[in-house]
């Protein structure tokens, strides 16, 4: 009996270890450029301070994240889906519901963002913390834009690269994102339909729109055109990320400023997205998890995170720690009147609708 309980004794050590060591690994899939890095960066003081190895892994599309969570074992510990994706993977069961007791900087987070985030995706955000949020419009080089269209470019509009007279004359380069969830609700929008129509003659629309359009885009994608703007490469990129534009704007200046790059909703209007920091259900470290959500919930992480990559956070506690140039820019945190024209972006769109925008983006994508 003796030599049995020592026996269970060893085992039980045993799995005790084994459960200390998986403790302290972390494997978070994120957005590319979407934390603050380096040997002070996020990872760093993270590690740093709970011990835990963190391997962070990037993805340039929420349907390249969808792929992998419905496919089950990820591996992933912690991913960072978009509004657009997140509500349909939350009633699909693929996240595991957050314990909020181990997120004691939780309540750092302004109440009314919250809820506005939470909503009929989240109710009550019991799957996901929300990380970052921004707009998406127009990245151009003012240079560029005017050497092909004159002083009067509408800079300012949805014109600019959805009307083939102006387009056509941006050889200087056009890119949108890989996103048809994103994309085709902008073109929407444009032609005075709701943005979040799933009407198969609005959308066929919308397609028609960008179809005409085609030949003169450069490229579809959703991270490659932050070096390629800020290089002089690319003079706009269409519905682009608020954040990402500010980071391509600080690389231009950190390479001597002769590359000038700014932003602008649209006039008409854009859209609004928001990403959440979730935990997949399968995920083999949760307590991990958890402790990295509420280490980005820190109020000097949180603004470290923002002062690095420019998208707004919704931590009250953190916004003394935001550098002012960010706090002040209205691509980063837009004031009213911006606020008023902008669209949320859908996050419910049933399955037949996905499909048929699925399809229609592959042949944009194409042109045929």
């Amino acid at each position: 009996m003796k030599v049995f309980g020592k026996t269970l004794l060893a085992l039980s050590v045993a799995g005790l270890m084994t459960t200390a060591a998986q403790a302290q690994d972390l494997h978070v899939y994120s957005w590319s450029d979407y934390i603050a890095e380096g040997p002070e960066g996020t990872v760093a003081q993270f590690e740093k301070e709970t011990g835990i190895k963190v391997t962070y892994d990037t993805y340039d599309s929420n349907e390249a994240l969808e792929a992998k969570l419905f496919a089950g074992k990820s591996g992933y510990d912690v991913v960072v889906p978009s509004n657009s994706f997140y509500a349909r993977q939350v009633k699909a069961g693929i996240y595991t519901k957050l314990d909020k007791s181990k997120i004691p900087n939780w309540d750092n987070q302004d109440p009314a963002m919250l809820k506005l985030f939470g909503g009929s995706d989240d109710e009550g955000n019991q799957y996901g913390a929300p990380y970052m949020w921004g707009t998406l419009g127009i990245g151009y080089n003012p240079d560029l834009v005017k050497a092909a269209l004159g002083d009067n470019a509408p800079v300012n509009s949805w014109d600019l690269v959805f009307k083939v007279e102006n387009i056509e004359k941006l050889k200087c380069g056009v890119a949108f994102l890989d996103s048809p969830t994103e994309v085709l609700p902008a073109a929407l929008h444009y032609l005075g339909f709701n943005p979040h129509s799933i009407d198969k003659k609005e959308l066929q629309a919308a397609e028609d729109l960008l179809l005409k359009i085609r030949p003169y885009i450069t490229y579809f994608h959703s991270s490659r055109y932050i070096n390629d703007i800020a290089d002089g490469n690319l003079c706009v990129m269409a519905t682009a990320y608020s954040g990402d534009i500010a980071i391509a704007r600080e690389r231009a200046e950190e390479a001597g400023g002769k590359v000038k790059i700014e932003y602008n909703v649209p006039k008409e209007g854009s859209g609004a997205f928001y990403d959440v920091l979730a935990i997949p259900a399968d995920a083999p470290h949760k307590d991990a998890a958890h402790a990295w959500i509420n280490f980005n919930l820190k109020p000097e992480i949180a603004a470290a995170n923002t002062n690095a990559v420019f998208f707004s956070n919704i931590n009250t506690k953190a916004t003394e720690f935001v550098d002012e140039a960010i706090r002040n820019d209205p691509g980063t945190y837009p004031p009213a009147e911006i606020m008023a024209k902008i669209y949320t972006i859908r996050s419910d769109y049933p399955d037949s609708a996905l499909r048929t925008m699925t399809r229609s983006w592959t042949k944009i994508k194409s042109g045929r």
